[in-house]
């Protein structure tokens, strides 16, 4: 009976051990957040290079989720995001409408039905003072203009759209995540291949000299950079690397402090870093310890939209959540705003 009871208690104490050593196999260590005392180290360096050439000042403690507003807004599920005149444009893949949200006071009017699912757009007024929005619908592969007369269909032979940018006065510049290009478009919906040989590429950005485009598709060649001389003529060509070892890489803006903001993923959380491009391009490329990072959120990786007002005001939100969050970038706060009509 004794000996009954010894093996039985010997049988238990192997099986919490199991079940202790499995628990400790399966469990998910969270990611750390990053340090916030300045070191002595190659980021420290770049940073100090960074500042030589730009307006900002260097970012020594990165935000975090308890330092963002959140602006209320009734859309249910944002997706692209654009910053306009204090107006925030983005399309709810949901119900396949374009919301207006006022930016300070978070006031929500529909404006138009009509675009599946975009992840970028591009705000303007025409000659007339008339609001146009250019959007690549990326459920639909169409290029299309939007305004409050209806939407009417540019292109409709894309192949993933995803990224927009302004290219010139008659031109904007697409990416085609399932092709893996960059396309010149014009207002009239006439295409053009100029960037071949990305790797899932989505967001796009453009300064007067260079032009940078994020791949998602692979961590290595996470952000890269052509020369707009380079895609002058009808030619294409393939793009140098700016920043190496990013996540998940999605939307890119560069903001009015010549920083090139871009949203990509440490873990399963959603961060936005920020690089100086001259600074990139000089030495070869960065890779992800030079990188400052300006916000650490906790929000799930990926982040959906980005978007930098002029007066600094960071807007990101999650994929699928109502909620649009914001940060004032420097140590201004933003003045109160009426809200537009």
């Amino acid at each position: 009976m004794r000996n009954s009871f010894i093996v039985s208690m010997l049988t238990v104490v192997v099986l919490l051990a199991v079940i202790q050593v499995t628990l400790a196999q399966t469990s998910i260590t969270p990611t750390p957040a990053p340090s916030k005392t300045p070191t002595e180290d190659p980021a420290a360096e770049q940073a100090e290079a960074t500042e030589a050439v730009s307006n900002a000042s260097p970012i020594t403690e990165p935000w975090t989720q308890d330092d963002l507003q959140i602006v209320t807004g009734n859309v249910q599920r944002p997706n692209g995001i654009q910053w306009f005149n204090n107006q925030l444009y983005t399309v709810c893949n949901g119900d396949s409408t374009i919301y207006e949200v006022n930016a300070s006071t978070g006031a929500t009017r529909t404006y138009i039905w009509g675009v599946y699912n975009a992840h970028t757009l591009h705000v303007e007024t025409n000659e007339s003072g008339e609001l146009n929005l250019w959007i690549p619908d990326f459920q639909t592969n169409r290029f299309l203009r939007v305004d409050r007369s209806g939407v009417q269909q540019l292109s409709a032979d894309l192949s993933g759209p995803w990224g927009i940018e302004l290219y010139n006065e008659t031109e904007f510049l697409i990416t085609n995540l399932q092709a893996n290009n960059v396309i010149v478009m014009t207002r009239d919906g006439q295409t053009r291949e100029v960037v071949t040989g990305l790797r899932a590429p989505t967001g796009i950005a453009a300064d007067d000299e260079n032009i940078y485009v994020a791949n998602t598709g692979s961590s290595r060649r996470g952000i890269e950079w052509i020369s707009r001389s380079q895609i002058a003529d009808s030619s294409t060509e393939e793009t140098q690397p700016l920043v190496t070892g990013l996540q998940n890489t999605t939307g890119l803006d560069l903001a009015a402090d010549g920083y090139l903001y871009f949203a990509y993923s440490l873990g399963t959380r959603g961060v936005v870093g920020r690089v100086n491009p001259d600074v990139c391009i000089e030495n070869g490329g960065c890779t992800n310890s030079e990188i400052e990072i300006v916000v650490y959120t906790e929000l799930a990786a990926p982040l959906a939209g980005l978007t930098i007002s002029p007066d600094m005001r960071l807007f990101m939100h999650t994929m699928f959540s109502p909620d649009i969050y914001w940060i004032q970038l420097g140590n201004e706060q933003p003045e109160a705003e009426t809200e537009s009509s």
